[in-house]
């Protein structure tokens, strides 16, 4: 690997990264065109998937593409779908080397976008940036192979792990700048998720706000039997920004007629016991082209992850503040005896926000 390499792919993957909660079901990806030393085209996938990068950025490059570099986060799509194969704009355009981190996981493209250039005498370099590229698309690729999105699970505590007081008050444990960086997170996510006692409780609206006008995550409620409040924040937006409510067979007949006529989406799930099955909420919202979920809890739901071993990354801001064992944690109860069966994280960064401390950590493999 080239360090003129590794500087256009660490351009492509931010160009990328950029759309990230926003092109769902399509993977969100960034492209460079570079003739010898200089970008002449540049482009992420658009709103909502399309047009991918490629065309964009080519479009971009006009005839400086002949001959030049194309720099892509992850391999081209070589099916026709809704827009025409990306490796055939490739070479029309003259294109002769491709840079890409790895193969796109999904069965259409796995393998045969490369071959297709291989073909046409484009020279093909892979593995650049790879890992860091594997982050970037995790979420669409779990949801290939895996059929369930990416969980990201922020909490936001006390000192002492709390969520709120005995009497429910949670606004606000955390400060302004941690509740604005929180912001930025869901605008990255294709989802927000709460649990139906969150979503009583607080009222939400569970928008991005403070970060201009971007597109808006789906907001997801898990209700099992949809005793949602038809007056709240998410029923009175629904038909404006989507609403998605995970719900149990047994949720009455009249409760899912009112939500659908407000412009909810509701998304039918398996019982595990007396709650959903988490790993059916997930391959549901899979199922609907989901690919990354930020989940703000409540302690029930946040239970329910960590028991399926569905969080992949933990995100904590924890305050300097102290309420005591009667206020309300921020887990709910996991039934766990032997610190053996505990689910541990690896710390991958941690710093101050504000007057509060954030840290991130990642799943430990198994």
């Amino acid at each position: 690997m080239s360090d003129q390499d590794e500087r256009f792919m660490r351009l492509a993957l931010s160009l990328g990264r950029r759309m990230q909660g926003k092109t769902w079901p399509n993977p969100s990806v960034g492209c460079v065109i570079v003739q010898g030393t200089r970008i002449v085209g540049r482009g992420s996938t658009a709103l909502g998937g399309r047009p991918h990068a490629e065309p964009q950025a080519l479009a971009q490059a006009g005839d400086a593409a002949r001959g030049a570099t194309a720099y892509v986060s992850l391999e081209p799509c070589a099916h026709h779908g809704k827009t025409p194969p990306c490796t055939d704009a490739l070479v029309a355009a003259g294109i002769t080397r491709l840079v890409a981190p790895m193969e796109d996981e999904d069965p259409r493209v796995s393998g045969l976008g490369f071959a297709r250039l291989r073909e046409a005498g484009v020279e093909v370099i892979t593995g650049v940036l790879k890992d860091e590229a594997m982050r970037d698309h995790a979420g669409f690729f779990q949801r290939m192979s895996s059929a369930r999105p990416w969980v990201t699970l922020k909490l936001a505590n006390s000192f002492d792990g709390r969520i709120a007081t005995a009497s429910g008050m949670s606004q606000w444990i955390t400060g302004p700048h941690a509740r604005h960086h929180v912001h930025a997170m869901r605008a990255c996510h294709d989802a927000v998720m709460v649990g139906a006692g969150t979503a009583r409780a607080d009222d939400p609206m569970l928008t991005v706000r403070g970060h201009g006008d971007v597109r808006q995550p789906v907001r997801v409620v898990v209700s099992r039997k949809l005793d949602l409040p038809l007056e709240s924040q998410l029923a009175r937006t629904a038909k404006d920004i989507p609403v998605w409510i995970c719900h149990g067979p047994d949720a009455p007949e009249d409760r899912l007629v009112a939500w659908r006529d407000l412009g909810a989406e509701l998304v039918p799930c398996e019982t595990d016991g007396r709650s959903l099955s988490a790993r059916a909420v997930l391959a549901g919202l899979a199922g609907l082209g989901l690919g990354r979920v930020f989940c703000e809890g409540g302690g029930a739901l946040a239970a329910s992850l960590f028991s399926a071993g569905l969080v992949d990354e933990l995100i904590g801001f924890t305050a300097g503040v102290v309420i005591g064992a009667e206020g309300l944690p921020s887990i709910g109860a996991m039934g766990i005896s032997d610190l053996a069966e505990a689910p541990r994280y690896a710390l991958a960064a941690s710093h101050p926000i504000g007057g509060d401390v954030m840290h991130r950590w990642a799943r430990k493999p198994a």
